[in-house]
């Protein structure tokens, strides 16, 4: 899959994204805590980008929060997401964008396991799943 990034016109997000994973990705909403499709999917695999295919997250770095959304500990390759500092609602975050196709995905917290002490809280919307096969490798 290519690093080139992904522009659309709004209207073409919106023809290709559910209405939720629009809200998530592109209006940066948030579903509700424990309604999320991978908030308790355990298989082995790869967590991708919903808009743009992109790889983001592995089965391997993903544990239960008890936040109520997916949370994984590191990213695959963070060249591929972005962080930015997020002020709104009234609080200090930081904001986890695809750094492919600018989706929203979620935000990062200092409260995550070993190794690397961070919890990448994610929205199942802005996300697929890729099961590994047999041989290891995702589809």
């Amino acid at each position: 899959m290519s690093d080139e990034k992904i522009i659309k016109l709004e209207s073409e997000w919106k023809k290709q994204l559910t209405p939720t994973q629009y809200e998530v990705l592109r209006q940066k909403a948030t579903e509700r805590p424990f309604t999320g499709e991978y908030v308790h999917h355990k298989a082995d695999g790869t967590y991708t980008c919903a808009a743009c295919g992109q790889e983001l997250f592995g089965s391997d770095t993903k544990f239960d929060s008890g936040s109520g959304w997916p949370s994984f500990y590191d990213a695959i390759d963070k060249s591929k997401i972005e962080l930015r500092s997020d002020h709104s609602h009234g609080m200090e975050r930081v904001e986890v964008l695809c750094r492919r196709c600018g989706g929203h995905l979620g935000h990062v917290f200092p409260d995550g396991p070993k190794p690397t002490g961070q919890r990448y809280c994610i929205n199942s919307a802005s996300l697929d799943f890729k099961p590994q096969t047999k041989d290891g490798k995702p589809k």
